[in-house]
């Protein structure tokens, strides 16, 4: 029923005998009532603490109508442009239109503006001048400093300059929200709120501070790649809320202040956030133009804990959830895949059991909780640290007693599950219950890469810890009697990929006989390392020079070396192997990708590189599509 959603009009407003909102949060997205989605956290969260919250999502951006329909909140507006970045959502890699918006009615595109968290503040400014306006979700909080913005090809200034807002909360804001709606309904102007950690605001002096970090100002980074880069350096390395100090940027007759990030969530503050009373669906006024696509993937799955120590470059986890990780306990888990159980279109499988990476359910190490992360070290890169805790044994005890919930046929393990960390604790115990009684037939992994120079710079483990789990893997299959795949995630273009690293890339992938139907194109996200690689050219925590693919036509060549099978990618991949010095790779011989022109046969050079391997029978026509590796 509507009733039991937070409201989204004057009329559920009334039901409820409010005349009055105290919070009214905007959203780029539409309402579901999930803990995957933010709004729904967040507006669960001060309803729990006694405040009257209502919801606006994707309102109409052209004018103020739409802001104001649900009234003048008392205390605040929260705003956020969803769960993506906006542009992400809108854009491709190649800078085209997105065709669908999974976060929409329908999946229909178009719902919110480019930029939205800008826009849907300053109309809010527009309708009411002084009322206190919070910003935040992923694309603030990654936005967050000046900061290279990749759509429009420059460098932005801080988010927080452009919304005109009085706070920015960035990380995951349980906290933070909490605290401000306390001081807000204690009396204190949204100006004098200063001391919240996770937020960051705007002043006009330092004299407040102490023991700041001052970053290079939005000017000089605007004119500087290696400013940029060192800014970058300084404030990534105070991303952690035990040692982090203030960083300060300056913007104009402006400081943007950062307050050190916000304290990890306890156990119980976990399970007080996920215990919240959902409705696990999608708003019913969207029942008509066939709901929310995006429920599709977390309706049935379960978080088991925030935070990653894996340390991608090209992940920004680091900059919004942290390196700490904040676990669940079993029992608030295994509570609401009770609750899953009950719905009406559960089936019995349980789709996801995981986090930003599935196996990392407890912090990395014992000292963590006193003195915070190793200030520009990584966990796992470019080997385990040897104070690494490795085992295995909550995760699988967690699986043990999910699998055994009445009402339950299988537990499926989709998120990112980290292979070296896996090897690296050395438990076969988990490997074999992972593949017998967690995997779907195939295990998506992300190897991105296996050319050492990138692999490096993405901060992923090396082609040779690859091939030791595909083994481990394919040997654990072979002595249970299943006959499951490996099914790896591969990038293009990252910072450090040119055409040698992408032949170097397909070479593997023939020897390997993996047929890739899909490769992603790297994506310069605001916040993470690896942009700042590719704006620059440079490592910004080591200076080293690094190469860039920014030529659209690169980037379809070295896509089109890690898809050298397709047809379509034919002309693109002699021009490739050609502009790389490999000719060699072009002919008849075992090791060749392709055919010469001359006698490229009418269909599929299927035949060059190897004979494909026969499916197995009884593979249903949705496997025989995916790209396999034993």
């Amino acid at each position: 029923m509507a009733d039991d959603f937070l409201p989204l009009s004057k009329e559920d407003m009334t039901k409820r005998g409010w005349d009055r909102l105290d919070f009214l949060i905007v959203s780029g997205d539409a309402y579901v009532d999930h803990p995957s989605f933010g709004p729904a956290i967040l507006g669960r969260l001060l309803e729990k603490e006694g405040w009257r919250v209502g919801i606006i999502a994707q309102p109409d951006w052209r004018s103020t109508a739409d802001f104001k329909k649900l009234g003048k909140p008392r205390l605040g507006v929260l705003v956020t442009a969803g769960n993506l970045d906006s542009m992400l959502n809108k854009f491709t890699a190649a800078k085209k239109f997105r065709s669908a918006d999974h976060y929409s009615p329908g999946g229909a595109a178009g719902r919110r503006p480019e930029r939205a968290t800008i826009v849907y503040a300053n109309r809010i400014r527009e309708a009411w001048k002084d009322i206190p306006l919070i910003i935040g979700g992923i694309e603030a909080s990654l936005r967050r400093f000046a900061h290279y913005d990749y759509w429009s090809n420059s460098v932005r200034r801080s988010i927080l300059v452009d919304c005109r807002a009085d706070l920015l909360v960035y990380g995951m804001g349980e906290r933070q929200v909490r605290e401000i709606a306390g001081q807000l309904a204690a009396g204190f102007p949204v100006r004098d709120i200063r001391n919240v950690h996770g937020t960051c605001y705007l002043a006009e002096s330092l004299e407040h501070l102490w023991d700041e970090v001052e970053v290079p100002d939005y000017e000089t980074v605007s004119a500087s790649k290696q400013a940029f880069a060192e800014a970058f350096r300084l404030q990534y390395l105070e991303q952690d809320p035990i040692r982090g100090k203030p960083v300060v940027q300056r913007h104009g007759e402006f400081y943007v202040v950062q307050n050190p990030p916000a304290a990890p969530l306890t156990v119980a503050e976990m399970d007080e956030i996920y215990d919240l009373p959902y409705r696990r669906a999608y708003h019913p006024s969207y029942e008509a133009a066939g709901g929310v696509p995006a429920i599709q993937e977390v309706k049935f799955s379960l978080v088991s804990h925030r935070g990653c120590f894996g340390g991608c470059s090209f992940c920004a986890i680091v900059s919004h959830q942290g390196r700490i990780i904040q676990p669940r306990s079993r029992e608030s888990i295994l509570k609401e895949a009770e609750i899953l159980t009950r719905l009406p279109d559960f089936k019995g499988y349980i789709h996801d059991v995981g986090g930003p990476t599935a196996n990392f359910r407890l912090p990395a190490c014992q000292e963590q909780a006193e003195r915070g992360t190793c200030r520009g070290r990584q966990c796992l890169h470019p080997g385990p640290c040897q104070n690494l805790r490795t085992g295995h044994a909550d995760y699988l005890a967690l699986l043990r007693d999910l699998r055994s919930l009445p009402g339950v046929k299988k537990v499926f393990i989709r998120s990112g599950l980290r292979y070296d960390y896996l090897l690296a604790s050395g438990d076969s115990e988990f490997l074999r219950e992972l593949c017998q009684h967690h995997v779907s037939g195939q295990l998506k992994i992300a190897p991105e890469h296996i050319s050492p120079k990138v692999t490096r710079l993405m901060g992923k483990p090396g082609k040779e810890v690859y091939l030791r789990f595909a083994e481990a893997f394919r040997r654990m299959n072979q002595k249970l009697g299943k006959e499951q795949y490996l099914v790896p995630y591969l990038m293009s273009s990252h910072p450090g990929a040119g055409l040698p690293e992408a032949v170097e890339m397909a070479e593997f992938l023939r020897d390997m006989n993996y047929h890739p139907e899909q490769v992603q194109d790297f994506i310069p996200t605001p916040g993470s390392l690896s942009t700042c690689m590719y704006y620059t050219g440079i490592h910004p925590l080591t200076g080293e020079r690094v190469h860039v693919a920014k030529d659209p036509h690169e980037k379809r060549l070295q896509r089109a070396l890690l898809q050298f099978r397709n047809p379509k990618n034919y002309d693109l991949v002699i021009e490739a192997l050609r502009k790389a010095g490999r000719q060699d790779l072009i002919g008849f011989g075992p090791k060749c990708l392709v055919r010469p022109p001359r006698e490229r046969p009418a269909g599929p050079p299927a035949a060059v590189g190897g004979k494909k391997r026969p499916l197995p029978p009884g593979r249903n026509k949705a496997a025989k599509k995916q790209a396999r590796v034993r």
